[in-house]
């Protein structure tokens, strides 16, 4: 069966990698609660737009894992604490050598960058760092990695190449399948540099564009800005954005997630998790509330800091972009919220309708161009599907692609047919 997705986070000491892990996980509001696989994997919560604001059922959407709040649901994904990035991982410096075995399980990474440039290369305080040289490093140590692995028995793979007639895919997925390669992720990259000289010719000039391409084809990265809120690190960002592909970055400031929601948590603030909104007891009452939501009152030192942090982050960027982080990787990834449900007229998946009026009780993340029978073996495993259907009870052929809004909601009928 096709395993779900993961997302690894990376970053150097004291970026605010943990920070980020911390709000990334921080489960408090979500039913199901939060689960540490071990010590370096988690769950996650992606936030999508769930299929029950599509049809009007919204109050009747409960999920089995994650929550839903008017058709905003959180769903859980896989996230993978790659630790032990220093300068020289590729050469086995710090924890070299286990931060790149972990790294390779990820399908896309999280780069969490210090953007307020008050940490060095690593990790220790100081002021006028760039970090624009962690993203460039942290790519280069994959990239040396992966080449210093090929070239050193480049000559043996030419050789074995030309005596058993294989195919260039064939070839490279042979020596690259130990980092979680796939035909597919090599067939992509080879396609995307449209190599004309066959593999026994290529110069070290070649196989270095061949393993930069394999890198941004099997490790997409999202470059999470973090520390956003510093006043150091306008001028980073905007130096940042002029040398990276800006669909790649997040802005975001992980410590004031982890403040508000552990203030909402409290009862001393009212948070939309993702936005901009914030409301105190003085808030609501001044809006007309003479209860003020129920809430408590702030002291002058926590009602200055949400005032500041509404200034400086929320009102500023819009949020604090940690759900946007989480949002951009299943971006990179082309992720796709199927609901498998045993009835889609109705959308319910309990046996006993009548007795569970709940529906889309259940949600998976697949990955783009996933047709409906990859998506029912990752449901159903090996057992035989005498037919699904779609939204309506419409019968869908199982070479359809999911996409979401088309044939993201199924029905699998065991049988043989």
């Amino acid at each position: 069966m096709p395993r779900d997705p993961l997302i690894g986070l990376v970053g150097k000491p004291s970026a605010g990698k943990s920070s980020t892990l911390n709000s990334l996980t921080d489960a408090s509001s979500k039913v199901g609660g939060f689960t540490t696989i071990d010590p370096q994997r988690a769950i996650g919560y992606l936030q999508i737009d769930c299929a029950c604001a599509r049809y009007g059922v919204s109050e009747r959407c409960k999920p089995n894992y994650g929550s839903c709040v008017n058709g905003k649901r959180s769903v859980p994904i896989e996230l993978l604490d790659v630790a032990g990035l220093v300068p020289g991982a590729h050469e086995g410096k710090g924890l070299g050598n286990k931060f790149l075995d972990d790294l390779r399980h990820a399908d896309a990474l999280i780069h969490v960058v210090d953007a307020s440039g008050t940490t060095d290369a690593e990790g220790k305080v100081t002021r006028g760092y760039d970090p624009s040289v962690d993203i460039a490093w942290l790519r280069s140590e994959i990239v040396a990695w992966i080449k210093g692995n090929l070239w050193e028995k480049w000559g043996s793979i030419k050789r074995r190449h030309i005596a058993v007639k294989a195919t260039a895919v064939e070839t490279l997925q042979a020596q690259f399948s130990g980092y979680g390669s796939t035909a597919a992720v090599v067939a992509r990259t080879l396609d995307k540099l449209g190599l004309k000289e066959p593999l026994e010719e290529w110069s070290e000039e070649t196989v270095d564009r061949v393993v930069n391409a394999f890198t941004d084809e099997k490790f997409p990265t999202v470059i999470a800005l973090n520390k956003i809120d510093h006043p150091d690190a306008d001028k980073n960002i905007a130096k940042i954005a002029k040398m990276q592909d800006p669909n790649s970055i997040v802005l975001c400031s992980a410590i004031s997630e982890i403040f508000l929601r552990k203030m909402a948590k409290q009862g001393y603030i009212k948070y939309t998790e993702g936005s901009e909104f914030v409301d105190t007891r003085e808030d609501l009452i001044a809006d007309g509330d003479p209860d003020g939501g129920g809430l408590k009152e702030l002291d002058e030192k926590n009602r200055n800091r949400i005032e500041n942090l509404k200034d400086m982050v929320l009102y500023r960027f819009g949020s604090t972009g940690v759900n946007q982080v989480l949002s951009k990787a299943a971006e990179i990834l082309g992720l796709v919220p199927v609901f498998p449900v045993r009835n889609t007229t109705t959308f319910t998946s309990g046996a006993n309708e009548s007795a569970n009026k709940a529906v889309f009780r259940d949600c998976v993340l697949v990955k783009k161009n996933s047709t409906v029978a990859d998506v029912a073996r990752k449901i159903m495993g090996d057992a035989p599907i005498a037919y699904v259907e779609g939204a309506g009870g419409i019968r869908v052929a199982e070479d359809q692609i999911v996409t979401v809004g088309k044939n993201d909601i199924l029905s699998f009928k065991v049988g043989r047919a």
